[in-house]
């Protein structure tokens, strides 16, 4: 026994370097190109066992310059690369820019507009977590919980279809308004989503919420206090699951948001589980938020009433001098906000989201920067899984509901 213990003290003795640093680790890549790392993220593991001593996340592989782009392009034509950040999340991102460019021209959203922007950004709430809950559960080994979810989003996506023509990078929320009145049948297809939804969420927690197997998987998972989330800057669900009740909608209003009636869900434990429940009762509450602006919808403009802002109305173009020469002004020149600098942030699904853009007067923003929610909660990655284990990884990255083209723009 003597001889073992004595093995065993010099063994530990050489697993460490004169730094404090073991020996007897081993470091692994998961990814870049892994399936359920939700998108092309790279994870630099260093393992002991299956514990997770240490993890790097190493972002950069999807890098696009959305924001360098941006400057390169007149404020109008900028809407455009806007939708290919989170791209499950496009009307949110066209609405943060939109406010943005707004407060630079110094321009008020007719009422009807601010109304339809809550409907939309709630819907592709809805839209972005049911997403969200499909892939997450197929990264546990759900498999039919992401045809249940994808049942439900294509409703959503038939109705961004109806009001822009296309269903994903819509570009509909743009300065000044929308891109167009509501369609004639937006508020019957809202409704019809709205009325079977409840039916589904509950269908939804009971696949999930309460299967032992799923409860096994996420709860005390990867846990992340209060104090650590705000220090490396998560926000959404990831925040709120630890206990914050923190959401942009309520501490900083916009877009006619003091108006709607919602609660915000908090957790207790931030662990996976909390995170899946948050987003779960996120969805509730969108919904209701989507039917109140329904049933408030006022008439009236979807735009201002500036053709040097607004491009004219086609019919115009073709029988009026003035509209053709404001439509052929704004599509190669744009328009000029003041000199100046902005910062709007919202409430994203991912979490806040902030556009800082500064004008110079000309056509094109001087400089744009996006604080991106999924930047900031990918930072509180590692946080939650060193000291876990290597399989409870996946199921952390799906808990904060990355998307890398928001994080590599």
């Amino acid at each position: 026994m003597q001889l073992e213990e004595s093995q065993r003290l010099l063994l530990d003795e050489s697993q460490v370097t004169p730094d404090g640093q073991r020996v007897d680790t081993m470091t692994i890549n998961m990814g870049p190109q892994h399936p359920s790392t939700h998108g092309v993220l790279r994870l630099i593991l260093t393992l002991d066992g299956e514990t997770v001593v240490k993890a790097v996340p190493d972002i950069g592989f999807l890098h696009t310059g959305i924001e360098k782009t941006a400057e390169n392009k007149t404020y109008f034509q900028a809407l455009v690369v806007t939708d290919r950040m989170d791209y499950l999340a496009p009307l949110s991102n066209n609405l943060g820019y939109s406010l943005a460019v707004e407060q630079l021209l110094g321009v008020e959203i007719p009422p009807k507009a601010q109304i339809a922007r809550v409907a939309l950004a709630e819907l592709q709430r809805l839209a972005s977590h049911l997403v969200w809950l499909g892939t997450h559960a197929l990264d546990l080994g759900a498999q039919s919980m992401f045809l249940y979810a994808f049942r439900e989003r294509e409703m959503l996506l038939d109705i961004f279809e109806l009001c822009s023509g296309v269903r994903l990078m819509t570009s509909y929320i743009m300065p000044g308004g929308l891109q167009a009145d509501l369609p004639p049948g937006f508020d019957a297809k809202v409704r019809e989503f709205l009325a079977i939804f409840p039916d589904r969420l509950r269908e939804y927690h009971d696949l999930l919420t309460y299967n032992q197997l799923f409860i096994d998987r996420t709860k005390n998972v990867a846990p992340l206090n209060a104090a650590d989330c705000i220090a490396l800057g998560a926000s959404g669900p990831v925040l709120r699951a630890s206990g914050v009740a923190w959401d942009t909608r309520k501490a900083f209003p916009y877009s006619s948001y003091e108006k709607f009636d919602f609660a915000i869900p908090v957790g207790t434990n931030g662990d996976v589980y909390d995170r899946y429940l948050v987003r779960m009762l996120e969805m509730e509450q969108s919904a209701n938020i989507v039917r109140q602006a329904l049933d408030s919808m006022p008439e009236g403009r979807w735009n201002v009433a500036d053709p040097k802002i607004i491009p004219p109305p086609k019919w115009a173009v073709a029988t009026n001098m003035e509209a053709l020469i404001h439509h052929f002004k704004l599509y190669t020149e744009g328009y000029r906000p003041p000199r100046g600098e902005v910062y709007q942030r919202i409430e994203s699904p991912k979490g806040e989201i902030g556009f800082y853009v500064v004008s110079d007067g000309s056509s094109r923003p001087y400089r744009m920067h996006v604080r991106a929610p999924s930047f900031g909660n990918l930072q509180a990655l590692p946080k939650m899984i060193e000291g876990q284990l290597l399989s409870d990884v996946v199921a952390a990255i799906g808990s904060i509901d990355i998307v890398l083209g928001e994080v590599d723009r």
